[in-house]
């Protein structure tokens, strides 16, 4: 490919919506165009990255025996209202109807659409164990799309299924498959970590996401010294042992003024009430957060949600417990409609599903039998000190909502948590069978009876890798491909006016394209050296090759775009070093 004939414009200024490196590196480089929020165009050079993405992905799957299918976008309402997830996924979905007013949807994923296919075609035990696979076009209407071809509403995903009579099945075929995300991700050529997952609605038992490490990923991770590892929405907190209370003082109320904060609590404890062992601390409060669920049929439901009060509410965590509800803020209109809660004062007196306010209560794993606290007392400007928990009051229940910190201890006792950002790439649950029930999947197994199939999903976000390989690789002057993704292995660069010039670089164009090397190469006769050069290095090929002044001496010179080294090389001697390279 010659660049004076190549669809290309490259953009010296970052586009004005650009938030992460990857968003302003591939927009500048012409490898992909917005049309609209969150919806982009892949140009030429983008498209061939994008596909060199699914091959890997192809490669692997067809290695352990999974099959390729493609099923439309555009898809009925049935299924989707069979599996309950029309309702789950609330707005998440375009929704759209016929001229016949029929319901339909576009894709975000086909858990429904592959079960039916194998219950249309499989019948017995003999047909299992069974793996299929497709590549395809995913939409979800993001609420904020952002971040370029990260996160999208329109998105290319590889989605897997594994179908197989019973659990050990199962766990042989999910395994199968992680070894090969491994292998896939070993291919793409980025920093990685394999963390456990909460399933959400997709339901199911075990799960583990694939993270590509990255400062603007947008999940947080945990991981220890021991090799403990997890999404932090699935990170589990370490319960302390409950606290005999038969000789803890009765609770009493006192008067705080002004003291709507957990800050300004501490301030008047320590000044109106200090301990005689040491200074009261905000993790001696327990703080009694507010928020409305909103379920996928519409219906609202108040909660309270206790944690202590050195830690907040992580808005992550309580979104996978709650999922599929969507969280909202408790606002002026909620606290009008429940009289008895006084804000800034709550505490749990007022809460619960027994209590007059019937807001279900649910407390931080933290707050176990006999620890004692000091929080609201439901009374402007008093707060009850030495309330204890299992003799004062009670909740509905636990809930893992409140952030996790650096330093926690790990779930499997492996060591202090340390906190690293990343950007889900890949996720594979064992779904069980969820589906299969809900879609009535069964085949006779070897004794002649029915039994329900159980299934496996594994999905990679496949246009979201082009980002992510961006995100871990790009330095100062633009995009690094490793050379699997590239679009080419070669930019080959013809500088100056001097026809000589030209002459040897269509010479070496043609015999590298003649060996299998793919070049591409900047032949265009009147752009200035310096320009060719930043486009040379904001494009990324892994292998950059100058015919230019050092012509004259008999040599060429070949820079690795990822270290930068330089190198002259004879003339006679360039093809064979570039292929050499490029093997």
């Amino acid at each position: 490919m010659r660049m004076s004939r190549l669809f290309l414009r490259t953009l010296r200024d970052d586009p004005a919506d650009a938030e992460v490196p990857s968003h302003r590196l591939l927009v500048r480089a012409g490898y992909v165009r917005r049309v609209a929020p969150g919806i982009y165009s892949w140009l030429p050079l983008g498209l061939k990255v994008l596909g060199k993405v699914e091959q890997i992905v192809r490669e692997e799957m067809d290695a352990i025996g999974s099959q390729e299918v493609r099923f439309p976008a555009l898809l009925p309402r049935e299924p989707y209202d069979a599996s309950g997830r029309w309702t789950d996924y609330g707005p998440n979905i375009f929704r759209l109807k016929d001229r016949k007013e029929n319901d339909y949807l576009l894709g975000p994923t086909h858990e429904e659409m592959f079960t039916l296919l194998v219950k249309d075609l499989c019948s017995s035990y003999k047909d299992l164990p069974l793996h299929l696979y497709q590549i395809q076009t995913k939409y979800r209407d993001e609420a904020r799309p952002r971040a370029g071809i990260l996160r999208g509403r329109e998105f290319v995903m590889k989605d897997s299924y594994s179908f197989d009579v019973d659990d050990a099945g199962l766990e042989k075929s999910y395994q199968a498959y992680r070894e090969a995300y491994i292998r896939i991700f070993d291919r793409l050529g980025f920093e990685y970590v394999i963390v456990q997952a909460t399933s959400g609605a997709m339901g199911g038992s075990a799960s583990e996401e694939f993270l590509a490490v990255a400062e603007t990923g947008e999940d947080t991770f945990v991981r220890s010294p021991g090799g403990y590892a997890a999404n932090v929405e699935a990170v589990s907190t370490v319960a302390p042992d409950p606290v005999p209370f038969d000789d803890a003082p009765a609770a009493h109320a006192e008067k705080t003024p002004d003291t709507p904060t957990i800050d300004t609590l501490v301030d008047h404890l320590n000044e109106q009430f200090p301990r005689d062992d040491r200074p009261w601390t905000a993790a001696d409060t327990l703080k009694n957060v507010l928020v409305i669920l909103e379920h996928p049929d519409g219906t609202r439901e108040p909660l309270a949600i206790g944690v202590p009060g050195d830690r907040e509410v992580d808005a992550k965590r309580l979104e996978a417990q709650v999922s599929p509800a969507e969280v909202h803020a408790f606002e002026e209109k909620d606290f009008a409609a429940h009289p008895a809660l006084v804000k800034g004062y709550i505490g749990p007196a007022v809460l619960g599903t027994e209590s007059d306010s019937g807001i279900r209560y649910l407390l931080d794993p933290r707050v176990v039998e006999g620890t004692r606290w000091v929080t609201g007392a439901n009374v402007e400007g008093s707060h009850v000190i030495d309330l204890v928990a299992g003799r004062d009051f009670t909740a509905d229940g636990t809930i893992e909502a409140a952030e996790v910190r650096a330093g926690d201890p790990a779930p499997d006792g492996s060591g202090p948590l340390e906190l690293a950002r990343g950007i889900e790439m890949g996720h594979i649950f064992q779904l069980g069978r969820k589906y299969a029930e809900a879609l009535g999947l069964q085949v006779l197994d070897e004794n002649g009876k029915l039994v329900t199939v159980t299934m496996g999903s594994y999905g990679v976000g496949v246009s979201r890798a082009v980002a992510a390989v961006v995100e871990n690789t790009y330095d100062e002057l633009g995009i690094v491909w490793p050379r699997e993704l590239a679009p080419y292995d070669v930019h080959l660069v013809a500088t100056g006016k001097d026809e000589a010039v030209f002459t040897a670089a269509d010479q070496l164009y043609d015999e590298l394209v003649a060996s299998g090397v793919e070049v591409l190469y900047d032949d265009r006769p009147k752009v200035s050296p310096g320009v060719k050069f930043k486009d040379a290095e904001l494009l990324g090929m892994p292998t950059i090759v100058v015919v230019g002044k050092g012509l004259a001496d008999g040599v060429v010179e070949v820079k690795d775009r990822a270290t930068g080294e330089r190198s002259d090389v004879p003339v006679a001697q360039v093809a064979e070093h570039v292929r050499g390279i490029c093997r």
